[in-house]
């Protein structure tokens, strides 16, 4: 979503911690993967539990097909942060609970069984939810996930834009700029170090 903003390390945190309700830990999942791992909405709610799971146990790499990638020219494969792993986790003890473990059988369900993945737009309503449950400000969707991980992964890189692309899957750089907010407070302070 264009003009999305970036959450900050804490309202990502608060955010983390708001979830409730029946589907609490696919949603926190649904976050976690997203803002850990820069994939776009429908390329996490795309995701079949034979992509997350193998020998009983989530992954240590996920893998989206390149079908479900935005341009379809190729898949792109990212390692799973260990807490998105343990939400993961989570989230699929109480799908093993309830019968919902065939290997086609969606990650994010929606309330309509295993074979319905829950919409983009569903997606927005919960995280639209969770922002105004923390007061959260400016333009926020889906694509704050992403946003916010790129952010991170550009300040633990050195703010290095060749690898933030590469985390990113981008093919142009100028992309992955377009992705960076660039803080007011790090420009004033270059003004003043003149």
């Amino acid at each position: 979503m264009k003009g999305c903003r970036p959450l900050t390390e804490s309202e990502a945190d608060d955010v983390v911690a708001s979830f409730w309700g029946r589907y609490a830990k696919r949603d926190k999942a649904l976050f976690l993967l997203g803002t850990l791992s820069g994939f776009r909405i429908s390329e996490l709610l795309s995701l079949r539990l034979s992509d997350v799971i193998q020998g009983g146990q989530v992954v240590d790499r996920v893998t989206v097909e390149r079908r479900h990638m935005k341009k379809k020219t190729e898949g792109r494969t990212i390692l799973v942060h260990p807490k998105a792993k343990a939400a993961l986790t989570d989230w699929i003890a109480d799908l093993r609970r309830d019968g919902y473990m065939t290997d086609d059988a969606f990650v994010f369900q929606s309330r309509k069984g295993p074979n319905k993945a829950i919409s983009r737009s569903h997606a927005w309503r919960v995280l639209k939810t969770v922002f105004a449950d923390n007061e959260l400000t400016g333009k926020l969707g889906t694509h704050s996930m992403r946003k916010t991980f790129a952010n991170r992964v550009y300040d633990r890189l050195d703010r290095d834009l060749a690898k933030t692309q590469r985390a990113l899957g981008h093919k142009n750089i100028n992309s992955t700029i377009s992705y960076l907010s660039f803080r007011e407070e790090d420009i004033d302070a270059a003004i003043l170090s003149i």
